[in-house]
């Protein structure tokens, strides 16, 4: 497992000088010894002692052999074709598992000059164990080298012979002061575990004398190369996620334990631009892979499914991807919004059938768990440890004592660190909440530093998701008319979409519904980030929006806001179209939600354009809007739908419903209502048929 994560940690970062080793190996006898001498002597050249931080011994030592090659290659290649073209056929394979070998020595010793330092020592074992492989490898490579009936010089068959003894007598070394620094390293996480914390001194004594490690930008470095390989490498590396998480945590507390809290040009450019993440395939490379059909990725990783599950909404995800969004506190559908009734998790087998079906067919590995109790026991134990816990919890103080106290740029990158911490893990969300964040990044809201604001505001949507903290943000004094001013007037555009999200969150709970709509300045923000925001920004506004509509009372706010302008525009927009029709067809069972969408001239000819051609879901909200529209709008409603001119063709097509349940008196659709909540629309058959006739007398 740990050689297949190193391989491919590297193969995503690997330089342009690997791509030499990728060339075919069917070369000509001239050609493949000229192409290992050039290889050989790239590899030396390009290691100097300086650049390993760790497995300096075991480096030099495996650089040295290449050196030896280089120097039988070159020996070989000076001699001139004929000597090369008379070699034997033996020295050929050798020299064929040589090329293998060099690109494997190419791809380790990248591994350990590029890795983080904390890594390194995590990984010390395994890697001092490849080294001895490797040295393996070479051992048996010479004693089938047929030496002596090669043409060599003394002083090269000696230096040849020399080696291979010396490669015979090898075993695996592993560095004691590299060993020393790990097993002071899990000391640290050990002492978290018990509920302490580690001695100042000791800390700086470790990171910064012994490792280099001298502030904070290569501190983050470090944390950002761990998380890389937990997002790269889940399930698949030692320590396990759950452990390198903890030490994730550590790093992080002690990067402004020991560093403090000077503002990161990187993390807090103007705009709080996303980098890109390290490690990332790039698109040259992506593009050359098997594309994998859509259904068979899950929704939340995107990955092909190991194991799919079934959800309480009906939707399918990888189990290892839902079952984590559910430890971390989350109770809707990822990608309906839909409340969970309850959290089991049903195998989907029809659907696995067909994945192992496919890889086989295209020659895709694919190994599916073996058992639903072997996958509980893995996903316990990656599980945030205690360790890890009590180092966030302390770095959580920290955080805060800087929201209180510090400067405006130490509260800046403070309230940055919170919005991370608080991403994941609904035990951060707790604890970060019970720690006092939420009144000192409520006054972060109304910033004058565009940064300081969007990173609060998104921290407090990040907290939001838990719970207990909903109600926590919603008494806070000033709290949401704060975050309505960030969705009217924030400085960036992620912070007015962060805002509506948050308005989103604090909604999904009933009693908040109210308040918010009749927040001074939050449906009217919604609305105008519904007309002119980016799409990322109307898919809150709108999500939102439906939320709010869910409330029987916030209709004639809805309808004074002009959220009812804002909603029947975006049904010309592929990306928000579904929602906003699901929300008119909450509004307009409200006689002044009827009469007020009544009022819009391409409210019906939008809906009806839905049902044409638009998605599923967005067909059923549709026609449950036009049928609540007639209902409660009365005879002047039902008329302004008949005289649509695209109506009578279209119910021509669709008016006879399939009988989805022969007990009814009549048959019915049923509509489930998008993000968490459940409205049961009943389309009549009758209905449909009397608006046929109806169209048809016209």
């Amino acid at each position: 497992m740990a050689s297949a994560a190193i391989f491919s940690s590297l193969r995503r970062r690997r330089s342009p000088s690997l791509e030499a080793f990728l060339a075919p190996v069917d070369l000509t006898d001239v050609a493949l010894v000229q192409t290992l001498a050039v290889l050989s002597s790239e590899l030396v050249s390009c290691f100097p002692d300086n650049v390993f931080f760790s497995q300096r011994r075991n480096s030099r030592s495996l650089i040295r052999k290449v050196e030896v090659f280089l120097v039988l290659l070159e020996y070989l290649r000076d001699s001139g074709s004929g000597s090369i073209s008379n070699l034997p056929s033996t020295a050929v394979l050798c020299f064929k598992e040589l090329y293998l070998l060099l690109y494997r020595s190419k791809v380790l010793l990248d591994y350990c000059s590029q890795s983080s330092k904390l890594w390194l020592l995590l990984q010390n074992h395994s890697i001092s164990g490849h080294f001895h492989d490797l040295n393996q490898e070479i051992s048996t490579l010479l004693d089938v080298f047929p030496i002596k009936e090669v043409s060599l010089s003394d002083d090269v068959r000696e230096q040849v012979e020399l080696l291979q003894k010396q490669a015979r007598k090898a075993k695996l070394y592993i560095d004691k002061s590299d060993e020393n620094l790990r097993l002071r390293f899990f000391s640290f996480l050990d002492e978290f575990e018990r509920g302490g914390i580690p001695n100042h001194v000791e800390l700086r004594l470790f990171f910064v004398e012994r490792l280099g490690i001298k502030d904070a930008k290569s501190c983050r470095s470090e944390i950002e190369f761990l998380e890389e390989q937990i997002v790269n490498h889940e399930g698949d590396i030692e320590p396990t996620a759950s452990v390198l998480n903890g030490f994730v945590a550590v790093t992080r507390y002690c990067r402004f334990l020991l560093f403090g809290f000077e503002e990161d040009e990187l993390h807090l450019s103007y705009g709080n631009k996303k980098r890109p993440r390290k490690g990332l395939i790039t698109r040259e490379i992506a593009n050359t892979f098997l594309t994998v059909p859509k259904d068979f990725c899950c929704p939340i990783s995107l990955d092909l499914m190991r194991d799919p599950v079934i959800i309480s909404t009906g939707q399918t995800y990888d189990r290892s991807s839902i079952a984590r969004w559910m430890e971390e506190g989350h109770c809707t559908c990822p990608k309906t919004g839909q409340m969970l009734i309850h959290n089991r998790l049903v195998p989907n087998r029809a659907l696995r059938n067909l994945i192992m079906q496919w890889c086989t067919a295209h020659g895709v590995p694919y190994n599916p768990p073996e058992t639903t109790d072997a996958f509980s026991e893995s996903f316990a134990a990656a599980l945030p440890i205690k360790a890890a816990a009590e180092a966030n919890r302390a770095i959580a103080t920290l955080l805060i004592q800087q929201l209180a106290n510090g400067s405006q740029g130490a509260q800046t990158v403070a309230a940055h660190e919170i919005r991370l911490l608080a991403k994941t893990g609904k035990e951060n969300r707790a604890f970060i909440a019970e720690a006092g964040a939420i009144p000192h990044l409520r006054k972060l809201l109304s910033s004058s530093n565009p940064i300081a604001q969007e990173n609060s505001v998104t921290a407090l949507l990040n907290l939001s998701i838990y719970e207990k903290n909903k109600s926590r943000i919603m008494d806070e004094d000033g709290c949401l008319g704060s975050i309505v001013e960030v969705l009217r007037l924030g400085q960036t555009t992620e912070s007015r979409q962060n805002a509506a999200a948050t308005l989103f969150s604090l909604s999904s709970v009933h009693d908040n519904k109210k308040r918010i709509a009749y927040q001074e300045g939050a449906v009217e923000a919604l609305a105008e980030l519904l007309r002119v925001g980016t799409p990322t920004g109307k898919k809150d506004a709108v999500t939102a929006l439906f939320n709010l509509a869910t409330h029987s009372d916030n209709c004639d706010r809805m309808v004074e806001a002009g959220a009812i302008t804002a909603l029947v525009g975006a049904l010309e927009n592929e990306g928000v179209a579904e929602e906003a029709a699901g929300a008119l067809a909450l509004i307009v069972r409200q006689p002044t939600g009827a009469e007020a969408v009544g009022k819009e001239e391409t409210a019906v000819a939008g809906l009806i354009a839905m049902m044409r051609c638009g998605t599923p879901r967005g067909k059923e909200n549709a026609v449950a809007a036009l049928l609540e529209f007639c209902r409660s709008g009365g005879a002047a409603a039902t008329k302004k739908v008949l005289k649509a001119p695209a109506l009578a063709g279209l119910l021509h097509r669709h008016y006879c419903l399939p009988v989805q349940n022969e007990q009814e008196e009549r048959p019915h659709h049923l509509l489930e209502c998008s993000r968490g909540v459940s409205t049961h629309l009943f389309i009549s058959e009758d209905w449909v048929l009397d608006m046929h006739l109806q169209t048809t007398q016209l």
